[in-house]
């Protein structure tokens, strides 16, 4: 049932959770969303007013934004003319099957994705993340390529997609934030034919691995190349044999205390700390 919300055409509450405007929302699990809303539709979702703001600010389009009463004022401000779904927190609940407590959610429509050379243009320092697959993971990688001053993130074909709603939370936003694009798929499944276009954007790949030959990262800091792309692979599997085959230079993070390596969204942050 819909109930007037007042002179602002924008505002409906709707109190049954199957009303059919409310399919983006619907049952929002991790897997229910990967599986049909996102690719299906065309579709993210942001969670919190901040996420919401920082890509309206980005340029991204909400179809629509969720809101309970009580975070009402927040969600008017966030955009213009997309409707304005006002509903209670047991609807809410019901509606995306999780207790919704940071406020507005908005179901964005998603931008097209630029091209590689367009998204590397003049870059000095770009992160490219192969195969990763845990979004909790992207999420943190993006946030320290914001705050540590990458150029640019660039994400293989199979990696977590840095839209999805808990890589978009975990990085706080700055999804938004780093221009990024996904890396074409070869023929075999892998990614590494974009290496060409690394190379004619000018920048040097560095491999972050384990290698007897790895060259350490403060030994590669201090001759550091003007222009580095710095390549990370999830963990546990590490990056692909293709990836460390077609990188210039292998670099490592030395260690102590009898650990072998950091987790990825940290090691990133070490890396992207020496190479700023």
């Amino acid at each position: 049932m819909q109930t007037p919300a007042g002179s602002d055409a924008r505002l409906v509450r709707i109190d049954d959770p199957a009303d059919p405007r409310l399919a983006d929302y619907r049952d929002l699990t991790d897997v229910a969303l990967r599986r049909r809303t996102e690719p299906a539709q065309g579709l993210y979702i942001a969670e919190s007013a901040k996420v919401i703001a920082r890509a309206v600010a980005a340029g991204h389009r909400p179809r629509s934004v969720l809101v309970q009463e009580k975070w009402l004022a927040d969600a008017e401000a966030l955009t213009e003319d997309a409707p304005i779904y006002i509903v209670t927190d047991a609807v809410a609940e019901q509606l995306t099957g999780y207790v919704v407590h940071r406020g507005a959610l908005a179901a964005m429509q998603r931008p097209v994705l630029r091209s590689v050379a367009d998204t590397v243009a003049g870059a000095r320092l770009v992160l490219v993340l192969e195969d990763i697959v845990d979004h909790t993971n992207v999420g943190a990688a993006f946030r320290a390529a914001a705050g540590l001053g990458a150029d640019a993130v660039l994400v293989t074909p199979r990696c977590a997609d840095p839209l999805y709603r808990r890589s978009v939370r975990v990085s706080m936003g700055t999804v938004f934030q780093v221009p990024w694009t996904r890396l074409p798929e070869d023929a075999d499944g892998s990614w590494t034919s974009a290496r060409e276009a690394l190379r004619e954007a000018g920048l040097h790949v560095a491999a972050l691995a384990l290698a007897d030959d790895a060259v350490p990262l403060d030994v590669f800091a201090a001759a550091r190349p003007a222009q580095v792309a710095l390549v990370l692979g999830a963990e546990g599997d590490g990056l692909s044999a293709r990836a460390l085959a077609s990188a210039d230079t292998i670099v490592t993070i030395p260690m102590a205390g009898g650990v072998d390596s950091l987790n990825v969204a940290s090691a990133a942050a070490v890396a992207m700390w020496a190479l700023r």
